[in-house]
């Protein structure tokens, strides 16, 4: 069946040197152009591509434009409207599994990565259409092709005949492919954002004589912020713009900028970036407004401006955004209407909210927390939040990454970048619409426990992003993170010179997730030799109000060298003798001079004068009460063990039977059918298509094929409804059956009953024998379809209180071992799976290797958009699905990776 909707393989592919290419389906109206292009192709190219010269007439070139997009399949690259390159695929007639594919790029574009992207984007259709495997012939001599096919990650397989090499891979993107494809995108986003961060000119478009316009104030901050490189106002109507000389235009500035921003009304950007890109501009930042933002009109607007940067290779940051900051030494570039600018520091932020952005800065600012490089990247038209995390993963001047998140583009890619970075650096993020205002109704339990926010919390948990709920919160994390290390441990000493504060602190502390231990006997008998005998010297340690500044210092010594202590929480509530600031210099001499470099210090003083400035100066962060100090080390304390597990791989599974489990697929979907939910026959054969094991069962339609399928399961058997709802919500099901008797009356009741509720519907779709698999801890395994985030897989205890216990887990397709681990050890009901007050242990390891074999069904048939497993019994040896609950969709395309 040929591909359709088209458009999902069009997009912008970003090059090893920042810039972009679109890479589209060919059309037949591109004739024209592939004949151009063919013409441009050198002799020795066409050599390479055909082993022998030769010529294209237009009827053969025909046949290379007019392709059907499911034997036959090709793309183009192209900039500026001229085509730049092709790749396509043919299937094979003697197996339609594989194909044979083919790379051309024109010669002055080669070595530019546009082979790789053109070869790439081969896989995603393949993969839709069913094709397995690529072949293709290759001259041994063809360095570059063989190059192409290395450095897109798909590790092919070689054989030779001469001087000819055939080169064989798979057609499914493997987790080489991805990692080899984000480097590339990794290094594209560097160089793209080199000249956005670090430009050495920069031309302000709109620059105005009015102080307290966007382009005044832009303008006038880059000159008192001290930029170091080149500063260009352009205005058409005033020679001189703030005492400094004017340009009309960008082609009249002495050099072409590195970047231009542009701040003119929505009406005058394109042609702004028209100039930009033919004058060789490599980024601009757009600040103007009026764009996708106010609607459909300005959508459209966007879109135009986006293909004139485009055509000429420009990346843009914006538009509608609040523009860029580099505050280093180095770059000192205040790109912003943004009167506050920051001290250097260690932290990098990245805002969606241009109006938030004004606050992040003010904010930093009060709190002493020095800024690397801000941007705001309003409508996200081109430069991403995933690209600035790339850019910042390699800055050395960046060590925390702080996100304000309204929404993801590629929320996988989002993940396995986020996974990658948050190895080395932290990163802490506000994702605003936790509220359930946009939740849809769900159908299930699955979609019920896995809506809204959830998949958010899953993704963040997954990728080891330290999640808050609140800009304060955020700046109170950031501000440990940036200044003290992270926590070997979850161990927290408290140290105060009040009773009350010290037993606040530690109910916090447990209160998120962290441990106030018992001290060390060398401790206590330490902190004993110089507290006054009414101290208490246990853990939280009260110094009592008589406590000088020189018990702090010794204190915190004596605590950092516990063996049982991470972290040291220091409390201090001014007494009428000890001040702040003689506090904050012992503090800061201890850290300084004696301290094990991997132990934080948190402060809260709860003084009338603020955080002294000597607790500033020895980088120690100083919270105002202790609930928030014990909140952000818990944060920082579970990313910390994040960082301590290893990251994972995902379980492959090799004994699916991928045919029939399609063939079911094809079953319910056949015809019109935009979606269906599977009768109980189809459930059980996708199941067991890829091994998961459920209670044997017969469907029946009238009481005496009942009592028939009683006798052929032997034993005890339960009656249901075999349509997919919750069965005991309407009173279809009837347990514990034993006779072929009673087993016809259950089905002959239950059919009365919901003619009677006049659900004939239902009973319509017959009913369920199934033998009773006896007793076993009951669970739920769900899978939930995000439009955002795609599939989304759920496990926890199961059974009919399953939504009102909320006792589940949920994580992002597709899971490696490590999630499932974490999925079922972080429910308050596993102990019950392995031996509960000497309760049975029951198989984990099956119900584990069930949660593998969901995740592989997920990924090889992408129509699931529901399914509920409720109950699934876990018994002391294996499992078994006793009710299955799924529904397909057949305009799911595979997740976005």
């Amino acid at each position: 069946m040929p591909l359709s909707n088209l458009a999902r393989y069009e997009y912008d592919a970003v090059l090893r040197d920042g810039r972009t290419v679109r890479i589209r389906p060919i059309r037949p109206d591109d004739l024209d152009a592939m004949m151009e292009w063919w013409s441009r192709l050198s002799r020795e190219t066409i050599r390479m591509r055909f082993f022998a010269p030769r010529s294209m007439t237009r009827e053969q070139m025909r046949y290379f434009t007019e392709v059907d997009f499911d034997s036959r399949f090709a793309v183009v690259a192209e900039s500026a409207g001229r085509i730049l390159g092709v790749s396509r695929f043919d299937r094979l007639d003697e197996d339609p599994t594989a194909a044979e594919f083919a790379v051309v790029v024109e010669d002055a574009e080669q070595g530019r990565g546009i082979g790789t992207q053109l070869l790439r984007a081969l896989l995603p259709p393949a993969d839709e259409l069913g094709v397995k495997s690529f072949t293709g012939d290759v001259l041994r001599e063809n360095d570059r092709m063989l190059a192409v096919m290395r450095e897109a990650g798909l590790e092919p397989a070689y054989d030779a005949d001469g001087n000819v090499v055939t080169a064989r891979f798979g057609a499914t993107p493997t987790e080489e492919f991805l990692a080899s494809s984000d480097e590339q995108d990794r290094q594209a986003a560097v160089a793209a954002l080199t000249s956005i961060v670090k430009p050495t000119s920069i031309a302000v478009v709109g620059a105005s004589r009015k102080p307290t316009s966007i382009g005044g104030l832009v303008f006038r901050n880059l000159l008192d912020g001290h930029f170091t490189g080149a500063v260009y106002p352009v205005n058409s109507s005033a020679p001189h713009v703030q005492s400094v000389a004017a340009y009309p235009s960008l082609a009249a500035c002495p050099t072409v900028p590195d970047m231009v921003l542009v701040c003119v009304p929505a009406p005058l950007v394109a042609d702004t970036v028209e100039e930009a890109g033919r004058l060789g501009s490599k980024a601009i930042v757009i600040i103007s407004a009026g764009f996708s933002e106010v609607g459909e009109e300005g959508a459209a607007e966007e879109k135009r401006v986006m293909g004139i940067a485009r055509a000429y290779g420009a990346r843009v940051v914006g538009p509608n955004c609040m523009g860029v900051l580099n505050a280093s030494e180095a770059v000192r570039m205040n790109g912003t209407f943004s009167q506050v600018f920051p001290d250097p520091g260690r932290i990098s932020f990245s805002s969606q909210s241009g109006a938030l952005g004004l606050s992040i800065l003010s904010a930093t600012q009060n709190r002493g927390l020095g800024i690397s490089s801000f941007a705001s990247i309003g409508n996200k038209a081109d430069i991403s939040g995933n690209d600035l995390l790339q850019y910042w993963e390699s800055d050395p001047d960046t060590e925390v990454i702080l996100l304000y998140l309204e929404s993801f583009g590629n929320p996988r890619k989002f993940g396995r970048i986020a996974r990658r970075i948050g190895r080395q650096k932290p990163i802490v993020a506000v994702k605003s619409g936790r509220t359930s205002a946009g939740v849809r109704a769900a159908s299930s339990h699955t979609g019920a426990l896995a809506a809204g926010d959830v998949a958010v919390d899953a993704l963040f948990r997954q990728a080891g992003v330290i999640r808050v709920d609140t800009l304060e919160q955020l700046f109170g994390t950031a501000s440990v993170l940036a200044d003290q290390p992270a926590p070997r441990g979850n161990r927290v000493a408290i140290l105060s010179n009040g009773g009350g504060p010290g037993i606040l602190a530690a109910d916090a502390c447990e209160s998120n997730g962290l441990e106030v231990p018992e001290l060390a006997p060398q401790t206590l008998e330490a902190l004993g030799e110089f507290l006054p005998a009414e101290a208490g010297i246990r853990n939280p340690v009260d110094m009592v109000a008589s406590a000088t500044a020189e018990d702090y210092g010794h204190a915190l010594r004596v605590l950092a060298e516990d063996p049982h202590v991470d972290a040291v929480m220091v409390i201090f509530i001014p007494p009428i003798v000890t001040r702040a600031n003689d506090v904050a210099r012992e503090l800061q001499v201890a850290q300084r001079d004696h301290l094990d470099p991997q132990i934080p210090v948190l402060g809260v003083f709860m003084s009338e004068g603020g955080t002294p400035q000597e607790l500033l100066d020895a980088r120690i962060p100083d919270f105002d009460f202790p609930e928030d100090a014990a909140a952000a080390l818990g944060r920082i304390a579970q990313y910390g063990a994040w960082r301590r597990r290893p990251l994972g791989n995902v379980v492959d599974i090799h004994d699916a039977d991928v045919p029939a489990a399609r063939a079911v697929v094809d079953e319910a979907l056949g015809g019109t059918r935009d979606e269906a939910w599977l009768d109980a026959w189809q459930a059980d054969r996708l199941l067991r298509a890829f091994g998961i094991e459920t209670a044997p069962a017969r469907v029946v339609h009238d009481p005496e094929e009942a009592a028939e399928a009683q006798r052929q399961l032997g034993g005890e058997v339960a009656a249901k409804v075999a349509a997919p709802v919750h069965k005991s919500d309407i009173g279809g099901v009837k347990l514990g059956l034993t006779t072929p008797e009673a087993t016809a009356e259950a089905v002959r009741a239950m059919h009365a009953e919901l003619v009677q509720a006049k659900r004939e519907e239902i009973a319509a779709q017959g009913f369920l024998i199934q033998r009773m698999v006896g007793s076993g801890v009951e669970m739920v395994v769900g899978v939930s379809h995000d439009k955002t985030f795609g599939p989304i897989l759920m496990a926890g205890m199961g059974g009919t209180l399953v939504e009102l216990l909320r006792d589940v887990s949920v994580r992002i397709h597709p899971l490696t071992d490590t999630d499932v681990e974490e999925m079922l050890t972080s429910l308050r009901g596993y102990p019950l799976l392995t031996g509960y007050r000497g309760g049975e242990a029951v198989d984990v390891d099956a119900f584990r290797t069930l949660l593998f074999r969901m995740s592989a069904l997920v990924e090889e048939v992408p129509e699931i958009d529901d399914v509920d497993l409720n109950p699934v019994f876990v018994h002391r040896k294996g499992i078994a699905a006793v009710d299955a609950r799924i529904k397909l969709a057949a305009e799911h395309p595979r997740p976005r990776r």
